[in-house]
């Protein structure tokens, strides 16, 4: 089939929905003179819909997950007899829920339809149950209740990641992106400034230590924002109900042309049919629409798994949240600096606000100039340097720059997903599972590093520091890897366009040449199709 063949049959899938965007009428927004002012408002609608949304569950996701590191500065460990490596238990048992539950929730949301109701859901879910860790007596209660929080919450994150691709296009996405991932950074500055007023003020009330009431009154707002979310947040571009079928059909239509093809699975990704002799070929589909789905989600999921990019992106993640494994540790980290608890947390929500904005300017830039692996890699740098830093001076002033360069790390983490997205963007199914993939499998960073900042090797935590040198320079040169590979990868679309370059084609081309005076190759240039970013 030809690039031109391609595009025609890519933009039918989308015309051929069966649903209202069948009519003639919901192709008005494609026309000419109306198109680009029609995406706008539709990108806009987006902005300040489903983004503020997602960020304001990301925001609590972070600091209901975190809850326990500033819950630690109030008599945690104590009123609950715990020692330091039953802490360290606490923090990582989330992550032995929350990883694994990660890529059958991905599957999950690629097969359902109505996105808008299972994340709300989830997120009711983990806010109850992080309330409800407010009521832990014991250091077993509160290991219950961390793997009950782990489990919806998993759904979050990649699922979002997978959701904002569903509706933005390549150079939309990372600065989008950016912004949900600037919920979690700045999460981690309210929640300190959060955690300061409650532990600093409701100590006592009630018969109820303050460590108690933070888990009740971050698990309540969780709950509160997760019923309205339902009522927020968007389904798919073909089923959401609050657009009309004209901005329905532009959304397909406008990612279908991003990438090449239509943003669906269809029946020959999907289906497998078995033969007499038990082998499995790939054939049409004649299954009912519930196998159907099984069987695409599965098929996503070897498909990413069969990707060479995927395992490597994801021992990239887990070496890089390793690296930035000082996150659970923060207030703990500035409580090395020596002020009271109050002091302290409010010290720990500055870097965090700087991270924010670094996270937010670097993706917008990484949009502009569709750069992926230096906009990741120079932050973990930054990080490499803070951690020189620390381990090179234990003055106040030397220390606290060192917590700005570290918290600003999180910038490269933020366009993970991102590139990952970029790197596998289809068909949805196979995109789904490599999200989930790669965020489950490196959040094992998370988990490990739970052991590496013990506060045995405090407070100056040069061994610490020091692993979190080797595993960033590690996921350094794993991004190496990958982005020679989508290099090689584009040089293989490009000889493959010239191949399919001939007759009529080739004509046009040259001629738009002549007309426009340019040469051939300029004007090749701007006919170039999909490339991958890196």
């Amino acid at each position: 089939m030809s690039f031109d063949e391609k595009d025609k049959v890519s933009i039918a899938q989308v015309e051929r929905r069966p649903s209202a965007e069948s009519s003639l009428e919901d192709g008005e927004l494609l026309a000419l003179d109306v198109r680009a002012a029609a995406e706008r408002r539709l990108v806009r609608i987006l902005d300040w819909r489903l983004l503020p949304t997602i960020v304001l569950i990301f925001i609590m996701n972070y600091i209901d997950r975190t809850a326990v590191t500033a819950a630690r500065l109030k008599g945690l460990e104590q009123d609950l007899g715990m020692s330091d490596i039953q802490y360290s238990v606490i923090l990582a048992v989330l992550y032995a829920s929350y990883v694994p539950a990660q890529i059958p929730s991905n599957m999950i949301l690629n097969r359902i339809t109505r996105p808008s109701y299972y994340i709300p859901f989830c997120v009711i879910v983990w806010g109850l149950t992080s309330a409800l860790t407010g009521v832990s007596k014991t250091y077993a209660g509160m290991v219950v209740a961390r793997i009950f929080v782990g489990l919806p919450e998993a759904a979050f994150y990649p699922g979002a990641i997978y959701l904002l691709s569903r509706w933005y296009t390549r150079k939309e996405l990372a600065f989008r992106s950016a912004i949900l991932y600037g919920g979690l950074l700045i999460s981690n500055a309210f929640g300190s400034l959060m955690a300061a007023g409650i532990l600093s003020r409701m100590e006592g009330k009630l018969g109820i230590r303050a460590w108690r009431w933070l888990f009740y009154i971050e698990g309540a707002i969780t709950v509160t924002i997760g019923i309205l979310a339902a009522f927020l947040l968007p389904d798919y571009p073909h089923n959401t109900r609050w657009l009309t079928p004209a901005q329905r059909r532009l959304a397909q239509v406008r990612l279908a042309e991003d990438a090449g093809e239509a943003d669906e699975d269809v029946s020959t990704d999907s289906c497998v049919l078995l033969h007499s002799d038990h082998t499995m070929v790939l054939g049409p589909c004649v299954l009912n629409d519930e196998l159907i789905l099984i069987l695409r989600a599965m098929k996503g999921l070897i498909m990413a798994l069969k990707d060479p990019k995927v395992p490597i992106f994801a021992v990239m993640t887990c070496s890089q949240l390793l690296g930035l494994g000082f996150v659970n540790f923060f207030p703990t980290i500035a409580g090395t600096l020596g002020f009271s608890t109050t002091v302290t947390l409010l010290l720990a929500a500055p870097p965090w606000i700087l991270a924010t904005i670094v996270c937010c300017i670097s993706a917008w830039n990484a949009d502009r100039t569709g750069e992926r692996f230096f906009h990741i890699c120079a932050p973990w740098w930054g990080v490499i340097i803070g951690y020189i830093i620390g381990v090179s001076t234990f003055s106040i002033g030397g220390r606290y720059v060192a917590m700005f360069l570290m918290a600003c790390g999180y910038a490269g983490f933020a366009l993970t997903a991102v590139w990952v997205s970029n790197a596998v963007p289809r068909p949805p199914a196979k995109r789904a599972a490599a999200i989930a993939i790669v965020n489950g499998f490196g959040n094992l960073g998370n988990l490990i590093s739970s052991f590496v900042w013990k506060a045995e090797w405090g407070p100056d935590y040069h061994q610490s520091m020091y692993i979190g040198i080797a595993a960033l320079g590690l996921a350094t040169v794993l991004a190496v890897v990958i982005r020679v590979i989508l290099i090689n990868q584009n040089k293989r679309l490009e000889r493959e366009e010239l191949a399919n370059l001939s007759g009529a084609r080739r004509e046009r081309i040259e001629d738009a040449a002549r007309l426009e005076g340019i040469t051939f190759e300029e004007a090749l240039k701007r006919k170039k199709g999909f490339r991958y970013l890196y």
